[in-house]
């Protein structure tokens, strides 16, 4: 099975046909896709200015989609690289079993569905490296009110069937599924409530 480097360098082919070159990026997200495979792919779409249908895009809009992808994945790799040798330098010192926000990273260990979104179609507007970005400060600072992303706090409840854990707070400022490590008890609950609210049940 071709690696996400490997693919990277066919959707940078020229020799190739471009409906090879789309399947190949279609393919990256197979390894590294931050919002879930189809939502990832309907940010890349639009951020690049091709249809996701689109089965002959330009080659210049394939290359700036894969860019943007590559550009997120090397910031989550060397994030997850410091994350291991903290939890390396932990385990030396005994603590074994990880908790909060360490036990969810190890469910999006990787990049894939670090910050799921539920609807393909309802993500951060932001390169994807920006997001992610806020994300890793977030998780550095710990359990807060708000989306980690937009920072909107009308968070909401939602039971999830393709992500884990399979309920939780969603943000409906940009649609993503917020680890429940980086809320608060309260903003929690909060989230929990809204869920019972009727203006929230048909969003």
């Amino acid at each position: 099975m071709a690696g996400f480097r490997s693919l990277a360098r066919e959707v940078r082919n020229p020799r190739r046909h471009v409906t090879q070159r789309r399947t190949s990026l279609r393919k990256c997200l197979e390894r590294f896709a931050p919002y879930g495979h189809r939502a990832t792919w309907h940010h890349l779409c639009g951020r690049a200015g091709f249809a996701p249908e689109d089965r002959r895009p330009e080659p210049g809009r394939l290359m700036a989609a894969l860019e943007e992808l590559e550009e997120a994945r090397v910031l989550w790799l060397a994030y997850e690289a410091e994350f291991a040798e903290r939890r390396r330098q932990e385990k030396h010192d005994g603590i074994r079993q990880p908790v909060g926000v360490d036990d969810w990273h190890l469910h999006a260990w990787g990049g894939c569905d670090i910050l799921p979104c539920e609807n393909p179609e309802e993500h951060p507007d932001g390169r994807l490296a920006d997001v992610l970005a806020r994300l890793i400060r977030a998780l550095e600072e710990g359990p807060g009110t708000a989306c980690p992303v937009c920072a909107d706090s009308r968070l909401v409840w939602r039971g999830g069937a393709h992500r884990r854990p399979a309920a939780g707070p969603v943000c409906l400022g940009c649609g993503v599924a917020v680890p429940t490590a980086l809320l608060t008890p309260e903003a929690r609950e909060a989230a929990r409530r809204a869920a019972a609210e009727p203006r929230y049940a048909a969003v």
